[in-house]
């Protein structure tokens, strides 16, 4: 048994290597504290949720969490990213030599209108927080007060990153963050995100991919427009984009190996004006999704190496048009490893799982690729409190008993990370 002031972590990096780590700050009293700001986290949240903005446009709840933090004394703060005015970055210990962990929490909201019937319901016409990100924005506040209440125990500094635009594709907020210096002098990172397919006070990590990359793609079919009764006269771009259509699902079924993870989705199909016109273009959009670093990177191949030889048979034209939007969410093993034992000490081994891959993606990936950095799922589904609904529904909605465990937890991984004294190995 090591020292009470210490304890050993097996991390997966390049191989085990063992850290001590110092605790000159129980666990406990950190889950204590998380408890007491409680109703601060829910008043905050649903100061966001009843008046959400779209992405890009972030600015009163941008100069609300400025003016929180400013009275809590963080250093450093850095208002808007580019020429938005949007998002904040500011520090706790700004001019420790210790160790840096950035804490990251989304902001914005969707073009959505509510359909709940709580009493802090969305103000604003056609706009709605049905993501979560009012409870991560309300959370992140929360870790800052807590420890701001102990900043001179932390032996190392805090990066508090509210970031505008994670919806807004490949416009999103996490790139323009990373530019404006928000992974400056950082160590690690950590993020959270509500999950509506956990149990309520569940948390979930995993190791490695995360959730999925995103990318959309359009494609171009070129023919020659006639006569519907004279298709002998024309060269149809339907019937080709059709083949396309289909025998791209291939690369799922017949070229991907069947232990990856990949999707191939049409979204969207434009072609000809009238029943008796064969047109002279077709068009296809859709997005492609991974769990594969390297399997996202052969899609564009594939998919034109179908679309060219489909229209060379046909006689058409393909192009495409081919757009990455957000990496694959990948985890670092020892950042992951250190999380995992820092929720099982503070929760218990029954409330930590290793949850699938999700589909959906996340512009956190961005982070990751700079920085060792965990992503976790705060599970919040309670059909009882009606909390299960999926992100981006109208009916979405969140569980704020949940809130406190939220705060506590990142704030727990933040000070296990900066609390690294030594590598052993």
């Amino acid at each position: 048994m090591l020292p009470d002031d210490s304890r050993r972590f097996l991390l997966p990096e390049n191989g085990l290597k063992e850290y001590e780590v110092n605790e000159s700050m129980d666990l406990r009293t950190l889950r204590t504290q998380s408890a007491a700001i409680g109703p601060d986290v829910v008043a905050w949240r649903r100061r966001f949720h009843e008046n959400p903005e779209l992405p890009w446009k972030e600015r009163e709840t941008t100069r609300f969490i400025a003016e929180r933090l400013r009275e809590l004394g963080c250093e450093n703060i850095r208002i808007g990213v580019g020429e938005s005015g949007t998002g904040v970055i500011a520090d706790l210990n700004a001019n420790h030599s210790g160790p840096c962990v950035a804490i990251r929490g989304d902001i914005d909201a969707l073009p959505l209108d509510e359909e709940t019937d709580v009493p802090f319901r969305s103000k604003v016409k056609g706009v709605m927080h049905a993501c979560g990100h009012d409870a991560h924005a309300a959370i992140l506040l929360g870790v800052a007060t807590v420890l701001s209440k102990v900043r001179g125990e932390i032996p190392g500094r805090i990066r508090l990153i509210f970031q505008p635009a994670e919806e807004a594709g490949f416009d999103s907020g996490a790139g323009r963050m990373i530019e404006g210096g928000a992974l400056e002098g950082v160590d690690a990172i950590i993020g959270l995100h509500v999950w509506s397919s956990l149990p309520s006070g569940v948390f979930g990590l995993r190791s490695g991919g995360m959730m999925a990359s995103a990318d959309v793609f359009e494609l171009t079919v070129k023919g020659k427009g006639g006569h519907g009764g004279r298709p002998q006269d024309a060269l149809d771009p339907t019937i080709a984009a059709a083949t396309i259509i289909t025998t791209m699902q291939s690369i799922i079924s017949r070229e991907i190996d069947p232990l990856e993870t990949a999707v191939l989705s049409i979204g969207k199909i434009e072609s000809g004006t009238a029943p008796n016109i064969i047109p002279e273009t077709a068009r296809i959009t859709g997005n492609v999704r991974s769990t594969s670093p390297s399997v996202r990177a052969s899609m564009e191949g594939r998919m034109k190496r179908i679309a060219d030889g489909i229209c060379m048979a046909t006689r058409c034209e393909a192009t495409l048009v081919y757009t990455p939007i957000y990496p694959v969410t990948v985890n670092d093993p020892a950042m992951t490893a250190l999380a995992q034992a820092t929720l099982t000490e503070m929760f218990g081994a029954g409330r930590v799982v290793e949850p699938p891959v999700a589909m959906g993606s996340e512009d956190f990936s961005y982070y990751e690729e700079k920085v060792p950095g965990t992503f976790i799922f705060a599970g919040m589904a309670d059909p009882a409190k009606g909390t299960d609904a999926q992100h981006h529904n109208p009916r979405f909605r969140v569980d704020e008993d949940i809130f406190p465990d939220c705060v506590a937890a990142l704030c727990g991984i933040a000070w296990r990370r900066i609390s690294f004294r030594r590598d052993r190995v």
